[in-house]
């Protein structure tokens, strides 16, 4: 094997007992549902201060209580089944959205791959397990929610929430394939696809700086995952009234919601392990204090990462309005997808020449002139293809376009422009039409008595 390959060493796990198990899996899971409960809150705080608004105040100290307060709302309301709708699938969707998102949490660390923290007299690792392809397993749990939002668009009987399902069916494909390539990126880069053993990679530098491309495409493509703004098409109010779970009340509209931010939950939590060293503590601390990476310590370090990336998700949605479905699809397939298969294999060659032992820096810069050469000759060759295409085409009157031709109404395209709408004149341009005779004095007296007197 290559020195610079890792090598994996998951002999810790798989050693606890069976009541230790149990407390890590509802440590999991208290732990997101606790972080859900406050970003909720954290939201919508947040973006009121941004609109210079007041926000949640009435529940709890400083409205920290309202999202639980909307849990117990959700749950009393009555709980509506649509007549037509598959029944079996309409119930069955919320619970496959719903527990892929809790699924992903147990590979990920919250502290070093040792037994160095000790619960009820036994040591113990601080993380659920791990595994030798822990990413792929977190690609295929973010696969499988997917089905979830589907089906329930499918199972529901009517027409928008079938047109949600598919268009969030369709971004989700679409990013997921980006999100692969960056994955593949890091454990390509680390030379394993273990959880812990990436973050125990980054013990001198971060991925967040080896690997700055992959950490922006995972950047973009978790919040097209989470169909999260300005990616929420799923529920682009102005066209589909709330998307997939148009149909759903009660307990199943709030396992949509709950699947939403768990899943933000999580991807906060997969970018922090692959990127932002883990568990670890950040540069100015862990140089000055070594007990900073020991201990119960790195699950303060990991919590707080957590929530800077939580905050990258408000932020980004009381800043960035919501974008078009095709400038969705376009940055995915367009831009995305070929940034990051070519990065990818920019990483797989620098990886392989340095597995034979050349020098990095040697590598690096022809590597990079390359790159840049290419960006800069295929951007030159667009601009003048633009410009012969548009010498080419004759400029033309806007064609004219029938809104209603098939039968519902559908916005224009690109040199399309609706019919001018027939406008009333105004007053002064109208003309008096009076019968009987030219008094038009009288007229108006009258009618304005008339008027009055109705």
């Amino acid at each position: 094997m290559s020195p610079y390959l890792a090598a994996e060493d998951l002999s810790m796990f798989g050693r606890d007992p069976w009541w230790l198990v149990v407390v890590k899996a509802v440590f999991c899971f208290a732990f997101l549902m606790v972080t859900v409960l406050f970003s909720i809150v954290w939201e919508r705080k947040v973006v009121a201060w941004m609109q210079l608004r007041i926000g949640p105040n009435r529940h709890g100290p400083w409205g920290m209580l309202q999202s639980l307060a909307d849990g117990v709302k959700l749950m009393l309301k009555e709980d509506l089944i649509v007549k037509r709708a598959d029944k079996v699938v309409y119930v069955l969707a919320p619970i496959v959205a719903a527990i892929p998102a809790f699924m992903a949490i147990a590979v990920i660390p919250f502290g070093p791959a040792d037994n160095e923290i000790s619960i009820f007299g036994t040591r113990t690792t601080m993380q659920l397990t791990d595994l030798p392809i822990a990413v792929l397993y977190l690609l295929a749990v973010a696969s499988v929610g997917i089905y979830g939002i589907v089906l329930a668009g499918w199972s529901s009987g009517s027409t928008y929430p079938l047109l949600g399902g598919l268009r969030s069916c369709a971004q989700m494909i679409s990013y997921e394939i980006a999100m692969g390539a960056a994955f593949a990126s890091v454990f390509l880069y680390s030379g394993s696809m273990s959880t812990s053993t990436i973050v125990a990679q980054q013990h001198d530098r971060w991925y967040i700086l080896l690997l700055p491309v992959s950490f922006i495409l995972y950047i973009v493509t978790m919040v097209g995952e989470t169909n999260r703004a300005p990616f929420d098409m799923p529920e682009s109010e102005g066209d589909l009234v709330g998307g997939f779970n148009t149909e759903y009340s009660s307990i199943k509209f709030a396992m949509f919601m709950l699947a939403e931010y768990v899943n933000m939950v999580t991807v906060s939590a997969v970018s922090t392990t692959l990127f932002l060293g883990g568990w670890r503590a950040p540069w100015p601390i862990s140089s000055f204090w070594q007990g900073a990476n020991h201990g119960w310590w790195p699950l303060l370090w990991f919590v707080i990462k957590v929530q800077l990336l939580l905050f990258f998700f408000i932020w980004l949605r009381g800043t960035l309005p919501r974008v078009r479905y095709d400038q969705l699809m376009k940055l995915g397939w367009k831009v995305l997808i070929p940034v990051s298969v070519t990065w990818l294999m920019l990483v797989a060659t620098v990886r392989a020449l340095r597995n034979e032992h050349y020098d990095f820096p040697s590598i690096a810069l022809p590597v990079l002139g390359a790159v840049l050469a290419l960006v800069v000759i295929s951007f030159v060759v667009d601009m003048f293809r633009e410009k012969a295409k548009a010498a080419e085409q004759p400029a033309a009157e806007p064609a004219g376009f029938d809104a209603m031709a098939g039968g519902f109404p559908v916005p224009p395209l690109p040199g399309q422009e609706l019919p001018p709408v027939p406008r009333r004149r105004s007053h002064r341009e109208r003309e008096l039409i009076v019968s009987g005779g030219a008094d038009t004095v009288s007229d108006g007296s009258s009618d304005g008595k008339e008027a009055s007197d109705g």
